[in-house]
This record gives structure tokens, sequence and C-alpha cells, in this order.
């Protein structure tokens, strides 16, 4: 008979993180610990305040009752859930880790033998401009390919004079630069700042503009001269004809996929059938959960066998992070079987 248990854990960030909606310290995250005949099952639930459709004050609660009907099975919880993505994607993984012979090899691959490594982005947060110079400068040095620099929150121009001095030492073929403006744009400006954007030769912008203008997106999407890729905007969409509605309405060039905020495993699947049905491209991105989410995500990816480089380079943020086998090197990241986890949350 399974035994369930839920607690939660407060992450510290090593340097405050500059987003457009403030500046990150602490990430808060829960677990569910499953226990079955000796074997122990872990997920993260990786709630996201400020961020998750599932930000509630009951939040607790639910992690509670979940832990109480237990026995009801996955499929049942999935389907009781449906409102709660982060809890969906905790019990998916809380259930597959008590099944898998190792708890921390989910989805046992050429990624967990450490003989595959999947392409990440380089993150840089926002700041002021020494310190954005400084941390691209940093991911370039540490080898990356793929930059993806977070905008919005300094002076436009600034920004736009930061990605120039990066296009100005490197062409698009070496280094492939995305931009994350969060919806810091407005749509009246929108437009004019995509042009601006499209003459660095980025690959693509997520979110210009706030989720939920679903008209003002289309327009944007149909009229842009440089990729967007929808994020914030699938938060909150569950049921799958209200998913592809929304892709056939504003016809992004890509959508990016954070499990803890779409649905887990299941609703990102979801997600990926109905944009590759209608040749839309998407890559997958960790929502700043511990090394514990990030391990799921990013063996659940390998999966996938998508090319792009994806947005798994979180887990060195954190000052109590878990250590795992998880290892960035030259833009990928490894899993490196000669170090050993150590979860303790006690």
């Amino acid at each position: 008979m399974i035994k369930a248990a839920y607690k939660k854990y407060l992450l510290n960030f090593k340097n405050p993180s500059g987003t457009s909606r403030g500046v990150l310290r602490t990430k808060e995250t829960w677990f569910f610990i499953l226990e079955d005949q000796g074997k122990v099952g872990i997920g993260e639930t990786g709630l996201f305040r400020g961020l998750s459709i599932d930000d509630v004050s009951n939040y607790e609660e639910k992690m509670s009752w979940a832990c109480k009907n237990i026995q009801i099975g996955l499929e049942q919880l999935l389907v009781e859930f449906i409102n709660f993505p982060s809890i969906q994607f905790g019990l998916e993984q809380a259930f597959l880790s008590l099944q898998s012979q190792d708890k921390f090899e989910l989805f046992p691959s050429e990624f967990t033998k450490g003989t595959h490594s999947i392409p990440i982005n380089g993150l840089v947060w926002m700041g002021d401009q020494q310190f954005m110079k400084e941390q691209i400068q940093e991911k370039l040095k540490s080898g990356f390919s793929c930059i993806k620099m977070k905008i919005g929150a300094i002076d436009f121009d600034a920004e736009v004079a930061l990605l120039k001095v990066i296009r100005s030492e490197f062409s698009s073929k070496e280094i492939e630069l995305r931009v994350d403006a969060n919806g810091a744009f407005n749509p009246q400006n929108a437009l004019e700042k995509l042009k601006i954007l499209s003459d660095l030769s980025l690959h693509s912008i997520e979110q210009p503009i706030q989720q939920g203008q679903l008209e003002e997106m289309a327009w944007l999407c149909e009229k842009t001269p440089l990729a967007i890729a929808l994020d914030e905007e699938l938060i909150g969409v569950f049921a799958r004809a209200e998913k592809k509605k929304l892709i056939q309405m504003i016809k992004p060039q890509f959508i990016i996929l954070k499990p803890s905020l779409v649905g887990g495993f299941g609703g990102s699947k979801e997600w990926i059938q109905i944009v590759e049905s209608e040749q839309i491209k998407w890559w997958i991105t960790s929502a700043l959960e511990s090394n514990i989410g990030l391990n799921a995500i990013a063996q659940f990816t390998h999966t996938l066998k998508n090319e792009l480089p994806q947005g798994l380079g979180t887990g060195n943020l954190f000052s109590n992070n878990f250590e795992s086998p998880l290892e960035v090197e030259k833009g990928r990241l490894h899993y490196n079987n000669s170090k050993n986890w150590s979860f303790n949350i006690n």
C-alpha cells in the first residue's frame, strides 16, 4: 500500500535574478514522497508564485488531499488535478520514480547512460548593462552557441546596444540569440520593437506582449519580421479543444513548454501533438525547479528527440540545490554517472 507525504522547500538564488516581473531571491517548491514496500518515489511540484495558474491560497491543502487519496492511482489523480498543472507534474514524477529501479532515472536512455547530451541555451538575467555584459561574456567563454537574454527591464535602447555588441563579434551562424520579453512590450509599440530586434539576426522572441491579448498577439505573429514564441500564453489552457483553438487563432512560429506550468509530461505531449499538426516548432524549458524537477524534465525532453537548444540550464542558480549527476559543459546538459544524488530536505 502506497504511503504519501509532501514537503515544502525554499531554494535560495546564488545571485538575485532579474526578470520583467521583478528580482527573484528565493523560489518556493514542494515535493511528493511516496513509499511502497521499501521503495521510494520523489516528484517535485514546481509551483511558481505569481506565474503558475495554481498559485492559490489552498495549494498546501491540495497537496495534502493528493497524499490522503494516493490510492485512487495516478490516472484518476491527474483528472482530479486538471486545474493544478504543477501538482499533476509532481505526481507523474513521483509515480514514475516509485516504479523505476533507480528513483532518479525516470526515462532510461542514452542520456541517463551518459552517452548522449542535450543542447541548451545559456540564460542571461536582467540587470544593469555591465552585469548583463559580464553574464554574456561568461556564457560565451563557457562554450554556449545559443544565448537567451531576458529583456524589458532596463532601457530598450541599452538592451539593443548589448545585442549589437554580441552581433558585432559573432555572426548568427556562430551564436544563436534568443530574447525573452516576459510580456514587457505593449501592443502599440511591440511591432516597432520587433523590427529593430530583427535587424540583429535573432532566432526568436518569447512572449513580446502580456498573455491574454489574443487578437493583438495573432496580429503580431502575422506581421512580425522576428519569430515569436508563445510561453505564458499557454498557462491555464487545459482542454485539448481550447489549446487547438488558441494555436489556430494566434499561429505562432514557436511555443515553449514548461511542464510545471502546462500539466507535466501529459500536458506537454498534448501541446506538442497540436502544434506539430500545424507545422509549428517547440522547445522545452524548466521553470526554476530544483535538480529533482530539472532532472525529470531533461530525461523526458531527451526522449522527444528535438534538436533545438532547450531551456534546461538552471541547475546552478541555487546555493542549496541538491547534488546531482546533471552537468553543463560547452552548452550541453550531460548526465555524469560518476556523480551521486544527494536529496535531503529534513
